[in-house]
């Protein structure tokens, strides 16, 4: 499963706090549909990710029906992105 999209940059100052980007509504609901054939385990989906010319393999996190991309700060620092920057994400789910 392919997915392109945007979104902005955000932090999330938690227990174990990092960067995100929020996945757009129409690509969840087609994760949903196939979390069961993918999951790991507590709704975690593993991923290949890419912005710009950086690639990585992560796990989606779900978060009050939608999942986020965390962004990791290799990521962040290989492209140069900040907070509150918008990008433009290529994202594999690994079935």
């Amino acid at each position: 499963m392919d997915f392109e999209f945007r979104g902005e940059i955000w932090y999330w100052r938690g227990p174990a706090p990092y960067h995100f980007v929020t996945v757009p509504d129409p690509a969840c609901a087609a994760i949903e549909a196939a979390s069961r054939l993918v999951t790991y385990g507590w709704g975690m989906i593993p991923v290949r990710a890419a912005i710009r010319d950086t690639d990585w393999k992560t796990s989606l996190f779900p978060k009050d029906g939608a999942y986020l991309l965390p962004v990791k700060t290799a990521v962040r620092r290989a492209e140069d992105l900040a907070l509150g920057d918008v990008v433009a994400v290529r994202m594999t789910v690994d079935t």
